[in-house]
C-alpha cells in the first residue's frame, strides 16, 4: 500500500513538473513570436478584424507631430493607405509610409487583437507585396495632382517621376492643372521626408 502511495506521488510530480516545463515553453514560443511582431503586423491584425459595421478607426501620430484619425483601408509592405476620419465628415484618403509613424493610439479593446497571428499565411496578397515606391508610380502614372506632407511642410503638385528612395516633384498651386506655366519649382523628395501623400 505504501509503495501505492509512493509511486502516485511520484507520478503527480512528474506530471506537475512535465506541465510546468510546456507551460515555459509555450510562454518562450510565445515571447519569440511576440518579438518578430512588426508594427505592420499589429495594424494588419486590427485591420482583418475591421468589420463594415464596425470599422477600425485608429489615431496615427506621424514623425511631424500631427496626430490624424484614419481607418486602413489597403496595407502594403511598408506603407498603408487610409481614410481620413474627421469632424467634417469629409471623404478623404491617404498613404502613410510606416517610417512616418511616430506612434499608434490604441484602445485597450485593440491591444490584444493587435498581438493575434494573422490569418495571411503563405503567400501574401499583391498589396501586400508592394512597395511605397510602386505606389507612388502609380499615382505618377495617373498624373494626379497631390499634396505630400514632408517633414519640413507641405508641398502640392504633380508626380513627375519616382526613383528608388525619393521622387520629383513639379511644384504647382492647388486646383492648377500641371503645365510648365504654372509649376513653380521641381523638387526632389527622399521617401524617407516623406509623412503623409493626400490625392
Amino acid at each position: 500500500m505504501r509503495w501505492d502511495n509512493l509511486f502516485d506521488d511520484l507520478e503527480s510530480q512528474l506530471e506537475r513538473e512535465i506541465t510546468a516545463e510546456d507551460l515555459e515553453v509555450d510562454a518562450e514560443e510565445e515571447r519569440l513570436r511576440l518579438g518578430r511582431l512588426s508594427i505592420r503586423d499589429r495594424i494588419v491584425a486590427l485591420h482583418e478584424r475591421s468589420t463594415t459595421e464596425s470599422p477600425l478607426t485608429i489615431a496615427v501620430m506621424l514623425t511631424t507631430g500631427a496626430r490624424v484619425a484614419v481607418r486602413p483601408v489597403i496595407v502594403g509592405r511598408d506603407w498603408m493607405s487610409a481614410d481620413i476620419v474627421d469632424e467634417t465628415g469629409r471623404p478623404a484618403q491617404c498613404i502613410i509610409p510606416f517610417a512616418a509613424l511616430a506612434g499608434i493610439s490604441l484602445g485597450a479593446r485593440h491591444i490584444t487583437p493587435s498581438l493575434a497571428t494573422t490569418a495571411s499565411t503563405g503567400h501574401p496578397s499583391l498589396s501586400q507585396r508592394l512597395s511605397l515606391s510602386y505606389v507612388l508610380r502609380d499615382l505618377c502614372r495617373r498624373r494626379r495632382a497631390v499634396t505630400l506632407l514632408l517633414a519640413t511642410g507641405e508641398v502640392h503638385g504633380t508626380i513627375d517621376r519616382v526613383g528608388r528612395d525619393h521622387l520629383d516633384i513639379a511644384v504647382h498651386e492647388r486646383g492648377a492643372v500641371r503645365r510648365e506655366t504654372a509649376v513653380s519649382e521641381y523638387r526632389l523628395v527622399p521617401f524617407a521626408s516623406l509623412v503623409l501623400v493626400r490625392p
